[in-house]
């Protein structure tokens, strides 16, 4: 396979060469994960099939040795976000994937409560400084109060392999929380099931209809009424580690909409401080890190 670099104002493409005789196009572009979704949007907004430079249908056989091109449609940015200029420290950049730090008190994407500096926001000012035509594809999304790294793809196309990724777990996150009380075990595991609570269109909770959610945790270091956690949640329920920690009498400090105290940290005392992934295309093992923030690490000090 040859990557074609997406940047600096060019269409993203892929090249590949077909090993067997006989294949259909349509099959081996959906061995190669080119969704029917992507497929209609080559066919109707502007992509291009090619194979050996002239352009094709999904319907044509290949023979070994055809090289197959798939350009993409140019992909214009979500109406609902507006660039801004944020500052975002970007932690890892390649052509095809950007990992920005988030900080506390930012929203991951635009809401109504909260429609200005929002994280995605940002990322469109770094796609247009960099010539990036794309919107911002989220992969990793954190909560307003939540700091650390968040993902995004810079195409359509990349998102849904970092998608597919997700749901095989091979998409590991790693959290640093602050969790109040006294842990009576080094560590363990909440496996508890959570839904909506039926009075809030916010809060969640534990109940036996909801989803299936696991985390995994370990004491870091035990403190006088709080512990550092290292967290590593094996599903991705809304609120999932605030939830669960509340669920087991250890609620994170600040984190008043859960039963955390704000009396050391005004927000949840939760971060996002490692990620690894194999790259979609390259396989390659990436491995993103960021510091634990001021306002946690003046607690623990």
């Amino acid at each position: 396979m040859i990557l074609l670099s997406a940047a600096k104002g060019r269409p993203f493409e892929l090249r590949w060469t077909a090993e067997q005789d006989g294949v259909l196009l349509r099959s081996f572009l959906q061995e190669k994960s080119i969704s029917k979704r992507a497929l209609t949007d080559i066919k109707f907004t502007g992509g291009l099939i090619e194979v050996n430079g002239r352009e094709v249908n999904v319907r044509y056989v290949l023979s070994a040795g055809d090289l197959v091109r798939v350009v993409f449609p140019p992909e214009e940015p979500s109406d609902g976000i507006k660039a801004e200029q944020l500052d975002l420290p970007v932690l890892y950049e390649d052509d095809l994937l950007i990992a920005a730090a988030k900080p506390a008190g930012m929203s991951t994407i635009p809401s109504r409560e909260h429609p200005d500096g929002s994280l995605a926001a940002g990322l469109l000012w770094l796609y247009e400084e960099r010539q990036i035509q794309a919107t911002a594809h989220i992969v990793t999304r954190l909560d307003r109060d939540t700091s650390g790294i968040v993902l995004a793809a810079k195409s359509r196309h990349v998102h849904h392999l970092m998608s597919e990724l997700q749901k095989k777990k091979m998409v590991f996150r790693q959290y640093e929380a602050l969790a109040e009380g006294i842990f009576e075990t080094e560590s363990g595991v909440i496996e508890a099931p959570i839904g909506r609570r039926r009075d809030s269109i916010i809060e969640r909770t534990v109940c036996e209809d909801g989803q299936y959610a696991r985390t995994g945790y370990r004491v870091v270091k035990q403190y006088g009424g709080f512990a550092h956690v290292a967290v590593k949640p094996e599903t991705g329920r809304t609120h999932q580690i605030r939830v669960h920690f509340a669920h087991i009498g250890h609620p994170l400090a600040g984190d008043d909409l859960y039963g955390g105290s704000i009396k050391r940290i005004r927000r949840q005392a939760l971060h996002c401080g490692s990620l690894i992934f194999s790259h979609p295309l390259t396989g390659e093992s990436i491995d993103i890190s960021m510091p634990v923030p001021d306002d946690m690490k003046k607690i623990m000090n």
